[in-house]
């Protein structure tokens, strides 16, 4: 995913420059963090995977994983006592993108963990962000981890420096949909007769 290949005439509104110049990569730079809110398809992780990849292309680590996936690495690491280096895996990067908060419910064990993914990256030295995109507000995030003051503090942590984006609007998706018609039941015959 690319910021040349996304359709920013889709979008409209005061901010839309502040998207356009998201691949400055400005934010790196600042240490500020990105969330992008809003329903499917209006090119949330688009965004998200064309910033990551501007910062790859300037030299700097990238690592991108769904919540569902950091969720299973996070369990995975506990049940092999390798938690150290998950952690340190990824906070390592220099952009973190976890895609999709609100689609796996977190356990208060991986909730803890995710706090110190989040404090340690919080604390780093250099050109560091972290991103994340959801269908659901920050707000309503608590229903997913399962520790309210852990994620409170992470929240505190993640949105201290941060721009969120709550994008609305129609899904991208479908637009290329083709939509046919056809009728089932037994075929009719017509019978012609010789003339």
């Amino acid at each position: 995913k690319t910021f040349e290949r996304f359709d920013f005439s889709r979008l409209h509104g005061k901010h839309v420059q502040s998207l356009k110049n998201l691949s400055s990569l400005s934010a790196l730079y600042a240490g500020k963090n990105l969330a992008f809110i809003g329903p499917q398809g209006v090119g949330k992780t688009h965004l998200a995977m064309a910033f990551g990849r501007e910062c790859c292309l300037k030299g700097y680590k990238t690592y991108f994983l769904r919540a569902s996936e950091l969720n299973q690495k996070l369990t995975d690491a506990r049940k092999h006592g390798r938690e150290g280096a998950v952690i340190n895996g990824l906070v390592k990067p220099s952009c973190l993108i976890i895609d999709e908060i609100g689609r796996c419910v977190f356990d208060k064990e991986n909730t803890r963990m995710f706090f110190d993914v989040i404090d340690r990256r919080y604390n780093k030295d250099g050109p560091s962000t972290m991103i994340f995109t959801s269908n659901k507000t920050p707000n309503q995030w608590g229903e997913y981890f399962s520790e309210d003051d852990t994620l409170l503090c992470s929240l505190d942590r993640v949105f201290d420096d941060a721009t969120v984006f709550m994008i609305k609007g129609d899904s991208y998706r479908g637009r290329k949909l083709e939509t046919l018609g056809l009728e089932a039941g037994i075929a009719k015959h017509t019978e012609y007769k010789n003339a």
